[in-house]
């Protein structure tokens, strides 16, 4: 039986992520990415994959984001030649394991705040964390925004 990394990817749905890190004093850093994936609900979460792409820096690598239908918490694991994990949860700071490609560091994870509105048809899910390493402090707050929708064929 495969994985669920290693199970083929339906295609079947679009997916935008906009992106904004803060960083203290600096201007924010916005990204948008638009990519096709697959959306499924199992058990008490909805599972978003997608391919990333050379746009991302992560080419080869397959991401999956896990929303916790009661938005306690939401994973973002990336499979592949990179491999990476953040978990988000309310009331919890996590220790994970990051890889950026230059080297792998843990970073510790703590939620603003989670909030979803998914069904089985798609949505979207909107979520904010800090980051910190170690003793440094905070080094960024990252909020994200990703919406999923049927593809028109």
């Amino acid at each position: 039986m495969l994985s669920d990394e290693e199970m083929p990817m339906k295609e079947d749905y679009l997916i935008q992520i906009d992106g904004r890190m803060e960083q203290g004093d600096e201007e924010p850093d916005s990204v948008r990415l638009m990519t096709r994936g697959s959306f499924v609900q199992r058990g008490g979460s909805f599972f978003i994959s997608y391919a990333e792409t050379e746009a991302t820096g992560f080419e080869g690598c397959t991401t999956t984001v896990r929303v916790a239908k009661d938005a306690s918490r939401v994973s973002m694991t990336r499979f592949g030649r990179m491999p990476s994990q953040l978990v988000i949860e309310k009331g919890v700071r996590h220790l994970c394991h990051y890889d950026t490609g230059y080297g792998a560091m843990t970073l510790g994870v703590a939620a603003d705040e989670i909030r979803h509105e998914l069904t089985e048809e798609g949505g979207q899910v909107e979520f904010s964390y800090t980051l910190d390493m170690d003793s440094a402090g905070p080094i960024s707050r990252n909020l994200v925004k990703i919406t999923v929708r049927p593809a028109v064929s």
